[in-house]
C-alpha cells in the first residue's frame, strides 16, 4: 500500500524535491533538496535525534562480501532466518502495535489486521512453500531437445535495497523483505524516517533476530537515501510516490539495476444502480477511511449517477455515525494524519471544496484530525481531482452511465486499482476489458490485497512489477536458463547439420528437425523410451530363461 508523492511516501517526504538537474545525463541524476534542520516525528513534533553516522559505501560492500561468500544460498539457512523473523513478530507483537499507535494513532484492530497479522500470515505462506518454489524448474521441451536436460534455476539477484514507506511502515518494508530472504538475497533495508517509532523498532529489533552481515538496516532521511541510491545494487524495491519513484528509477539505470516500484494514483470507484447500496457504502467507506485514508489502494473518488450519489450519501450518514459516533474526533478507531505538512495539504484541499461538503468537513490542526468527509457533485477540473488525495476525503463525480465512467478513467493515468460495484456481469466484463489498472476488485475494496495468490502491483504511473505470495519470491529471483547436453553419438549425428561445409541437404534436415510441431509434449519421451527398453530387456530375459528351462 504505497503512499503518494505529495502525501507520500518514503525518505524524501520531508524534503522538497526541486528537480533532477536537466544539465546532467539521466542515468546520473542530481537530486536538489532543501533540508530542514530537524525531522518531524510521528506525533507531529520536531525531533532533533539523528541516527548514528554510517559509511554507506562500506555497508554496501559488506553486504556484497556476504553475498559473495555464499552464506545466503542454502535453503536451510534461509529457512532459519525466516523462522527467526517469525519469532521476532511473535515475541514483539505488542511493541509493533505500540509503534503504530505512536506514529499514526492506529487502532489495535487496524494495526493487527493490516500490518501485524498480515505479516505473520504472509511469512507462514512463505515458510510453507518457498522450498518448493526454489527448486529448479523443468519446462517442456521440443523434439530437437528430447535427449537434453532443459532447466530453469531460481537464483537470488544478490544485494537488494528495499525502501519502505511511512503509511504502513512495518508491512511495506518487512513483507518484501521476507520474499527477498526466501529467494536467497542479502538485503539492506531503509525504513521511512517519518514513521519514527516504527523505524526505531525495526532498527533496534531486527538485528537481534537475524544475521547482521546479511541483513542491514540503514536509518536516516533524504541524505542517506540519496547516498544509498548512488551505490550499485542488484535489485531495488521502492514503495512510495510516482515523482520519487522516477528518481529511484533514474538512479537504478546507472547500473542497469532492475526495480520494483510500488507507487500509487487515483483509484476510482464506479457504482451502478444494481448494487446493494448499504453494503456498497460500508465497503467503500471502510476502504477509504482505514488509516485515515493514507492508503495507496484507498478509493480516491466515486463515479456514479446523481441518483446513486444521493442514496450513497444517505446510507453513509447512518453508517459513519454508527461507526464513529456523533463526534468522530473522540472515536478511538480513527487514525491521524502523519504530520503537520501533510495535514496542511489536506486542509487546503478541503478549504477549496467547502461548498461541496455533504458530510464531515471538520478538522483540528493541533491533533492533525480530519473527519471522514464526502464531497458531492464534484467536477473533473477541481483541485481535489488533480492528485491522489491520500486522506479521509471522498469526492463523488456524477456521470450518466458506465461508458462515461470508462471514458473518464481512461483519460487519466492508469490507477493502482479499479473498484466496481454492480450485480451485472456484463458491466464487470466491460470495465475489466476496457480499462487498464494494476488490479480490479469487484463489489468490495481493499480485500483483494489479502489474497496471496494475486500478484499486487501497478501499471504505468502506478508502478512497475508486483509482489505478494509467490510473486514476492519471484520478484527477488532471477530465472537462469540452462541447457545440458551430452556427448552421445546419436545427438551429435542429429545436430551435425549445423557444421560447415553447408549444403542445402543439411539445411533442410536441420530446419525439419527444429520445426515446431503441435501435438503431444515430448516431456516424458525419455521416460517412455527407458520404460520400453526396460520392458524389452525384461521380456528378452524372461524368454531366454523359458527356452533354457525347456532345453533342460
Amino acid at each position: 500500500m504505497p503512499s503518494s508523492d505529495e502525501t507520500h511516501a518514503s525518505d524524501f517526504s520531508e524534503v522538497h524535491v526541486i528537480d533532477i538537474d536537466s544539465d546532467h545525463d539521466i542515468d546520473t541524476p542530481v537530486i536538489k533538496i532543501e533540508q530542514q534542520d530537524n525531522t518531524m516525528n510521528g506525533n507531529g513534533t520536531l525531533s532533533s535525534s539523528k541516527p548514528k553516522p554510517i559509511n554507506i559505501p562500506e555497508v554496501v560492500q559488506k553486504a556484497r562480501d556476504t553475498y559473495n561468500s555464499g552464506t545466503t544460498k542454502p535453503l536451510e539457512w534461509r529457512k532459519r532466518q525466516l523462522k527467526s523473523l517469525m519469532r521476532m513478530y511473535e515475541e514483539n507483537r505488542g511493541a509493533m502495535i505500540d509503534a503504530l499507535v505512536k506514529d499514526l494513532r492506529r487502532s489495535k484492530t487496524e494495526a493487527v489486521l493490516l500490518e501485524v497479522d498480515y505479516l505473520v500470515n504472509d511469512l507462514t505462506n512463505l515458510l510453507n512453500n518457498f522450498e518448493e518454489w526454489a527448486k529448479p524448474e523443468k519446462p517442456p521441451k521440443g523434439f530437437v531437445n528430447m535427449l537434453d536436460d532443459v532447466v530453469i534455476f531460481n537464483d537470488p539477484y544478490g544485494v537488494v535495497l528495499i525502501i519502505g514507506a511511512w503509511n504502513y511502515p512495518l508491512q511495506l518494508l518487512l513483507l518484501p523483505f521476507a520474499g527477498a530472504i526466501a529467494a536467497g538475497n542479502v538485503v539492506i533495508l531503509k525504513p521511512s524516517e517519518l514513521a519514527v517509532a516504527s523505524a526505531k523498532f525495526i532498527a533496534e529489533t531486527l538485528p537481534k533476530y537475524l544475521d547482521n552481515d546479511a541483513f542491514i538496516v540503514v536509518e536516516g532521511g533524504p541524505e542517506e537515501t540519496t547516498e544509498l541510491l548512488k551505490q550499485k545494487f542488484d535489485y531495488i524495491f521502492y514503495t512510495g510516490g510516482t515523482n520519487v519513484g522516477r528518481i529511484v528509477y533514474s538512479a537504478a539505470t546507472k547500473n542497469l539495476t532492475p526495480v520494483t516500484l510500488e507507487l500509487g494514483g487515483k483509484s476510482p470507484v464506479y457504482i451502478d444502480n444494481t448494487a446493494d447500496m448499504e453494503v456498497t457504502a460500508k465497503r467503500v467507506l471502510w476502504g477509504k477511511f482505514i488509516n485515515a485514508g493514507q492508503t495507496c489502494i484507498a478509493p480516491d473518488y466515486v463515479l456514479c449517477t446523481k441518483e446513486v450519489q444521493d442514496k450513497f450519501v444517505e446510507y453513509s450518514k447512518k453508517i459513519l455515525k454508527e461507526w464513529y459516533g456523533e463526534d468522530p474526533q473522540k472515536s478511538p478507531d480513527l487514525c491521524r494524519i502523519i504530520n503537520s505538512r501533510h495535514f496542511g495539504r489536506l486542509q487546503t484541499l478541503l478549504d477549496a471544496s467547502k461548498d461541496k461538503v455533504a458530510l464531515g468537513g471538520r478538522y483540528d490542526a493541533q491533533e492533525r484530525f480530519i473527519a471522514p468527509t464526502i464531497l458531492t457533485n464534484v467536477t473533473p477540473n477541481e483541485k481535489i481531482m488533480e492528485d491522489e488525495i491520500f486522506g479521509p476525503i471522498l469526492p463523488i463525480v456524477p456521470v450518466e452511465n458506465a461508458y462515461e465512467a470508462i471514458k473518464f478513467i481512461n483519460e487519466r493515468e492508469h490507477p493502482l486499482v479499479l473498484y466496481l460495484f454492480s450485480r451485472q456481469s456484463n458491466i464487470h466484463t466491460l470495465f475489466t476489458e476496457q480499462t487498464r489498472s494494476g488490479s480490479v476488485c469487484v463489489n468490495d475494496t481493499i480485500m483483494f490485497y489479502g489474497v496471496d495468490t494475486l500478484p499486487f502491483g501497478g501499471v504505468g504511473n502506478s508502478g512497475i512489477g508486483a509482489y505478494h505470495g509467490k510473486a514476492s519470491f519471484d520478484t527477488f529471483t532471477h530465472k537462469k536458463s540452462c541447457l545440458v547436453r551430452n556427448f552421445a553419438a546419436i545427438g551429435e549425428k542429429l545436430a551435425s547439420g549445423r557444421y560447415p561445409p553447408y549444403t542445402d541437404g543439411k539445411l533442410q534436415f536441420i530446419t525439419t528437425l527444429m520445426k515446431k510441431r503441435s501435438g503431444p509434449s515430448f516431456k516424458y519421451l525419455p521416460y517412455f523410451i527407458a520404460f520400453a527398453l526396460g520392458a524389452g530387456l525384461s521380456y528378452g530375459i524372461f524368454a531366454w530363461q523359458k527356452v533354457a528351462s525347456e532345453e533342460l
